[in-house]
């Protein structure tokens, strides 16, 4: 197959690359700013880089202008930036993201390029592009774009520093390449990245039999170039801060891996889950490529190697860790789409049979998400039906109440999604793989426009949007915000919360009890609405929308 025939090589490759560019632009960068920021992280992490900008303190990152020791300052820095180019919003907090998006797709097709061909490099694009969450995080406002990102070309520089025939300066280059980048990845996350990547290490040497893939003194460089990049940052912290901060983000990293946090405990087989129906439609083809053997490229089967055992060990590593949230096997979208890409190309190129057990793992996969835009706009037009389902959970009674207008143009993703799906299960195998492949991709990709498009602000409507407004309509009082029973970031963001005066704020008991030297303003949801009631007796009740209930406590000298 070729693509853009007559343009030499290194024309064509730039073309290319300028192509795939400008298709991720067009898709991650439009409409970022349309819906609210979601609670929590998307709200948390605009936070701590709002106080960036409003403090000028871009060492240590804050919540509250409080040390928040969760996370090191490099997305908040990319942030800060994007804020003070174009306001704080919501444009500015997903622009990041997005532009990532925009080199990711031409790295990965120029690394797949390397490794085999343009066609490969295609492929792996349109697997990474085309799949529901690996899509999705690139319109977010989330960290983990960029902390998987630098994971991933720290062991590709490791992976290009062990070929035969990159010695010298140019194997050199590649160790610095890839502890720099292992390195950013310490400072957008933390020290997860240096676990995650020495784990990779340590399953590569062990099926090698215990033998290095690489000479020791050569894998000291990469290491301690990683740990010199991070510590450009941990060092000048510590000259300013001392060991305080250090040493309370050490121990938070230790907690997220050894305890359930925030209440995500979630059942064993979570991530499993999450990633075949989340990478749908790419994760349907894993199987597939786990059982095709590579006996013609060394170099290729090498990398394939590297690949499952970078996506195993993730896998393996946060269904063992207590705390189960979806970001953390985030990672195993690049390895997963690579071999989601390599059966694709088995299957147009190497004459591989689109099996029938394929199709059923692929109806399986896309259910869900054919099913959903039929499922809102039946809920939506038909409250009073589906109230029953929820009677047990009075937020959520509450949440239903919300006054949403559904058109049923709603309906038009799961029906595009249909429709790619049946031609694929229909013309696979028959004469039109190639075109089914590319369709079930690229309809994908418009699925999560579409939906985005048609549903997001609607689901918006339910979850959080008298919440966000209520503490938007108090941004600019002199006045204290917080929450009763559950946990929110929103009142920092939307309330554009400036730093305290009195010291005496961070006591939640004082707040709630004592003498105030201006109003308070709780939000509660409806489930503890009576507990607040009978803690704070001074109350004064101001509305409740959608399971949201708001109140003022009066200043004492008012």
């Amino acid at each position: 197959m070729k693509v853009l025939p007559g343009l030499k090589t290194s024309t064509h490759h730039t073309t290319l690359c300028l192509l795939l560019a400008a298709v991720a632009a067009l898709f991650f960068i439009p409409f970022l700013g349309n819906a609210h920021l979601f609670d929590w992280d998307e709200i948390n992490f605009a936070e701590v880089s709002r106080e960036m900008v409003i403090t000028g303190n871009f060492a240590s990152p804050q919540i509250d202008f409080a040390h928040f020791t969760e996370k090191p300052p490099l997305f908040f820095w990319l942030q800060a930036l994007s804020m003070k180019a174009f306001g704080i919003n919501e444009f500015a907090a997903r622009l990041p993201n997005a532009l990532l998006g925009t080199l990711v797709l031409p790295i990965l097709f120029s690394i797949g390029k390397k490794i085999r061909n343009t066609q490969f490099g295609l492929l792996w694009v349109l697997a990474y592009f085309g799949s529901i969450l690996p899509h999705l995080y690139y319109k977010s406002g989330i960290i983990d774009p960029y902390f998987n990102f630098f994971i991933f070309l720290g062991i590709y520089g490791i992976i290009r520093a062990s070929w035969k025939g990159e010695a010298g300066q140019k194997n050199l280059a590649w160790l610095l390449f890839g502890g720099f980048a292992t390195g950013m990845a310490i400072l957008t996350k933390g020290p997860a990245a240096l676990i995650i990547t020495g784990l990779v290490i340590a399953v590569v040497i062990i099926g090698n039999r215990f033998r290095l893939f690489m000479p020791l003194p050569q894998l000291l460089i990469w290491f301690i170039t990683a740990l010199l990049v991070t510590a450009s940052w941990f060092v000048y912290n510590y000259l300013r801060n001392g060991s305080e901060f250090i040493v309370d983000f050490t121990i938070r990293q230790w907690e997220l891996f050894s305890k359930p946090d925030a209440g995500q405990k979630g059942f064993l087989l979570y991530h499993f889950v999450f990633l075949f129906f989340g990478c749908f439609p790419a994760s349907t083809f894993l199987i597939h490529a786990f059982t095709l053997l590579e006996r013609n490229d060394k170099r290729m089967a090498a990398f394939k190697k590297w690949m499952s055992i970078l996506f195993w060990v993730v896998l393996i590593l946060f269904t063992i860790v207590s705390t189960k949230i979806v970001h953390y096997s985030s990672l195993c979208y690049f390895p997963l789409s690579f071999l989601a890409a390599y059966s694709l190309y088995a299957l147009i190129f190497e004459q591989q049979r689109f099996r029938t057990w394929m199709k059923i793992s692929l109806v399986v996969a896309a259910l869900p998400f054919v099913l959903a835009p039929f499922a809102f706009v039946y809920g939506g037009r038909h409250i009073e039906a589906i109230k029953p389902l929820f009677k047990k959970d009075l937020f959520a009674m509450e949440n239903l109440e919300a006054g949403v207008h559904w058109t049923g143009m709603e309906i038009l993703p799961g029906i595009l999604l249909l429709l790619v799906t049946a031609f694929v299960i229909v013309y696979a195998g028959k004469k039109f793989t190639r075109l089914s492949i590319i369709l079930l991709f690229a309809g994908s990709a418009l699925y999560i426009q579409l939906s985005l498009f048609f549903l997001i602000n609607r689901i918006e409507h339910y979850s959080q949007l008298a919440n966000i407004e209520f503490w938007a309509s108090k941004s600019g009082e002199d006045c204290y915000y917080t929450s009763y029973g559950y946990k929110t970031y929103t009142y920092y963001f939307y309330g554009k919360v400036m730093p305290h005066q009195n010291p005496r704020y961070y006591d939640k008991d004082w707040l709630l009890h004592g003498n105030i030297d201006k109003p308070l303003y709780i939000s509660a949801k409806v489930n503890a609405v009576e507990r607040l009631k009978k803690e704070v007796p001074d109350l004064e009740f101001l509305y409740h929308r959608n399971g949201f209930y708001f109140f003022k406590r009066p200043a004492a000298n008012r």
